[in-house]
């Protein structure tokens, strides 16, 4: 048992202030299981409330000088470890927030990226797949999508008739529609 066990709280304020350690020590002992409970029946974190404790014991000893304790040690202790504890909460809320719009922004990113990447296997197919075209129907394909020319433009261009260039260009998206079904579902 110690000296200061027997002393008042006031009187462990006052010896505190002065910088003497038993006393700091006494106030640790008397006060910190009860905190400890206090600050876990809100917290529900065993590491949270000790490190609240540890915290305000810290604080109480390097601003032993400053402290404005007269009557009420407990009350001033209870005050502070309610502080923190709202502190702590607080900073889970935003913590949690944050973290929850990292992980949105993450996943969003995933997917365009994603989708960017599905897009560029998907051109790379087209291309193939008008690559593999007849020689005739290709050139008049690509004339029609790739350069947007008009029937009677592309007609006019490879002295073709205007029912010919039809004809290669409904043909050509008839065989891209076979060769592309099997792909379809990959892509989805």
């Amino acid at each position: 048992m110690s000296v200061y066990s027997k002393h008042s709280d006031s009187e462990l304020v006052a010896l505190l202030r002065l910088g003497n350690r038993a006393a700091y020590t006494e106030i640790y002992k008397r006060y910190t299981a009860i905190l400890y409970s206090h600050a876990y029946a809100k917290l529900q974190d065993r590491e949270e409330a000790r490190d609240v404790i540890q915290e305000l014991f810290t604080v109480l000893w390097l601003k032993r000088e400053d402290i404005a304790i007269e009557t009420n040690l407990p009350g001033y202790l209870y005050c502070a470890v309610r502080n923190r504890v709202l502190n702590t909460i607080s900073h889970r809320r935003v913590e949690s927030s944050y973290f929850s719009q990292l992980q949105d922004s993450i996943h969003e990113y995933e997917s365009v990226t994603d989708h960017r990447v599905r897009e560029k296997e998907l051109i790379q197919l087209i291309e193939k797949e008008i690559a593999g075209l007849p020689l005739k129907m290709r050139e008049v394909f690509e004339l029609s999508r790739k350069n947007n020319l008009s029937r009677k433009e592309i007609a006019t261009q490879l002295n073709l008739s205007e029912k010919t260039v039809k004809n290669q260009i409904n043909n050509a998206l008839k065989v891209l529609r076979v060769k592309m079904e099997d792909f379809f579902f990959i892509f989805i």
